[in-house]
């Protein structure tokens, strides 16, 4: 008679934490009455985020953000992931919480049902070959590929209310297709989100704001902390201020630029032609740009055009920042997933994460000094490159901190 599982269940969570604040904790409470966990795990982005922009604070201040509001186990999601399109960042997600043995997969969408999901998944199946036909056009037409995708959607005529020009919606789908192309156990399940929309810019007299108004109110108010107290847990918002009491800085594309500048103005040609996502002679347009810009802003509106978002020339830009090649790229994309790395655990994690090293194959690493992997270069050097605007002391400590520290106990 085979031995009856008495594992735990763990609910999986794909996240940015950008900062924590009172929509995740909502969520994360969603979560577990609705699946019954006992045991959250999140897989996080590190440094860099799927839009391409620098984390406002650094992955471990955001990981002792997480397990102080209700994650066990926080894993990171690596930077060959967590800096693409949805379905390259999706597949990665899926990936990692599949090896760590989560039992679901919960996500947040302006859907709220998991059924649209499986139907529009089921349709876009059966119609994948005209659907990249239609895409393939409307991209020779000059539309950006979300763009391009939304209208071959549209002219698929899918019977489905899902919409997908909704930034979570399209994630939504995205995991629900790597769980199948995977062929994971994970369940997946969805919850409406609450109140604020992903790129709500202003805060209101909710409890709940997205992190978009956050962020923006961090940078333009006078008093930010006083405007953001109501939209975060206290303890997120106390790590919050203490990072930037302790290093003078809150992360933005902004404080990134002079070293953006200079990497660029010191590149050949061939060089930057060479840099993931950099197509269709990019190169010559970032470089003669670049030099007539002072600020990122400035840099970004010369450099936009109907063909390009902006999210997909941020992420061009973190890729020029991290010296991040096509060659390199990949070939972090043509190998299984190499390890899982834990940034950070509570006593219920650290059980879970020991019981999973008896059931699988893939390797648990908690700092690079203990492998030469290609993926954990390139999550160094992301790493090394997000310490750049620190001041000279503090970049020293922050430079081998991904060499050297091991995993956040709470």
């Amino acid at each position: 008679m085979p031995l009856k599982d008495t594992n735990p269940r763990a609910v999986g969570f794909v996240v940015e934490y950008n900062p924590f604040h009172n929509g995740h904790l909502y969520h994360l409470q969603q979560a577990k009455k609705e699946t019954g966990a006992e045991v959250v795990i999140a897989v996080m982005s590190g440094s860099f985020l799927q839009r391409g922009e620098p984390a406002v604070v650094s992955k471990w201040s955001r990981t002792k953000m997480a397990l102080a509001n209700g994650v066990d186990l926080l894993l990171e999601l690596p930077y060959a992931f967590a800096v693409q399109k949805a379905e390259l960042f999706a597949k990665g997600a899926v990936s990692i919480l599949s090896a760590a043995k989560a039992d679901y997969l919960h996500f947040g969408s302006e859907s709220g049902a998991i059924e649209d999901f499986h139907v529009l998944h089921s349709f876009m199946k059966e119609h994948e070959d005209k659907w990249n036909e239609q895409v393939q056009l409307r991209m020779k037409e000059g539309y950006s590929y979300p763009k391009a995708t939304s209208l071959a959607f549209a002219h698929l005529e899918a019977k489905t209310q899902l919409s997908l020009d909704q930034p979570n919606n399209i994630l939504g789908y995205h995991y629900v297709k790597a769980i199948a192309d995977l062929s994971s156990s994970l369940i997946p399940y969805t919850t409406k989100r609450h109140a604020a929309g992903f790129h709500d810019e202003s805060i209101s007299d909710s409890s709940i704001a997205s992190a978009t108004s956050i962020r923006l109110t961090l940078n333009d108010n006078p008093l930010p902390y006083d405007s953001i107290k109501k939209v975060m847990p206290a303890s997120a918002l106390e790590e919050l201020k203490q990072y930037e009491e302790r290093y003078n800085l809150l992360h933005t594309w902004e404080s990134y630029f002079p070293f953006l500048q200079q990497r660029v103005l010191s590149s050949s040609i061939t060089e930057l032609a060479s840099i993931y996502e950099c197509e269709e002679g990019l190169e010559y347009r970032i470089l003669d740009t670049i030099a007539k810009a002072s600020t990122y802003s400035e840099w970004m509106n010369m450099l936009k055009t109907k063909r390009y978002t902006w999210t997909r020339l941020q992420r061009l830009a973190t890729h020029l920042l991290t010296n991040t090649t096509k060659e390199e790229m990949n070939q972090l994309h043509t190998s299984e997933l190499p390890y899982i790395r834990p940034l950070g655990m509570t006593t219920a994690g650290q059980k879970h994460l020991r019981s999973l090293k008896k059931q699988i194959s893939v390797p648990i690493i908690s700092r690079f000094a203990s492998t030469n992997d290609p993926m954990a270069t390139s999550e160094l050097k992301a790493s090394r490159s997000y310490a750049a605007p620190l001041s000279a002391e503090s970049k020293v400590d922050r430079l081998n901190e991904d060499y050297l520290s091991f995993p956040i106990r709470h």
